[in-house]
């Protein structure tokens, strides 16, 4: 019988934004209290589980995250590019209420391919680095679990291309809360499901920047 193996993906908690910028790969952007808090409600809720391996991608909110779990299970944490935010040409921006930087004219030249997207990293690109860090993290972790901190769009990402669904979507739908974790489970080398919770959804407070 082959092991099963399961690998998942956390998505870093709130982070302090008053502004509301869309802040990307930017650095200086760090969980807000709230997001300091969603991180050990998630940390002890998934503490009892079979976890022998930690990444992370290297941008703060991330790693902040990640710490509360790696000090109650005293492993350490490898940071890996591959799960850093996708690259937007719009970072740095004001987003404002809903999708608001969509309709502002000073932004119409970055949306003219929304299947690429034109206004930064192709989805296949972002999809190839995600299975590349998933697949060695599932081979550290063989016959255990690993969880992996990154972003909303790296992980809605792969996601859709486990699942077989096209990889353009309305941002607006994405199942990737603050904090939450989408689990995927092998049966040896094969994907066998496909999961998803949200531990710390009751610290939530409203709707998040894109792409955050």
């Amino acid at each position: 019988m082959a092991e099963t193996t399961v690998v998942h993906l956390m998505r870093h908690g709130e982070v302090h934004n008053p502004e509301g910028v869309l802040y990307g790969r930017l650095p200086g952007y760090h969980l807000s209290e709230n997001g300091r808090l969603m991180a050990e409600t998630v940390a002890k809720s998934v503490a009892g589980r079979d976890i022998v391996t930690l990444y992370s991608s290297p941008l703060e909110r991330a790693q902040e995250t990640v710490a509360p779990l790696a000090a109650l299970l005293e492993l350490p944490v490898r940071t890996d590019d591959r799960l850093i935010e996708a690259a937007n040409m719009l970072q740095g921006r004001k987003v404002g209420q809903g999708l608001a930087i969509l309709r502002d004219p000073k932004n119409y030249r970055y949306f003219w391919n929304p299947l690429r997207p034109s206004w930064g990293e192709p989805y296949p690109v972002i999809v190839k680095r995600m299975r590349s860090i998933i697949e060695e993290a599932r081979a550290e972790a063989r016959g255990h679990e690993a969880l992996l901190v990154s972003h909303q769009l790296p992980i809605w990402s792969i996601r859709m291309a486990a699942e077989g669904r096209r990889l353009w979507h309305d941002p607006r739908r994405r199942q990737c809360g603050l904090a939450s974790v989408t689990t995927l489970t092998f049966d040896g080398d094969r994907l066998v499901s496909v999961g998803y919770s949200e531990p710390a959804g009751s610290l939530a407070t409203g709707p998040t920047v894109p792409g955050a």
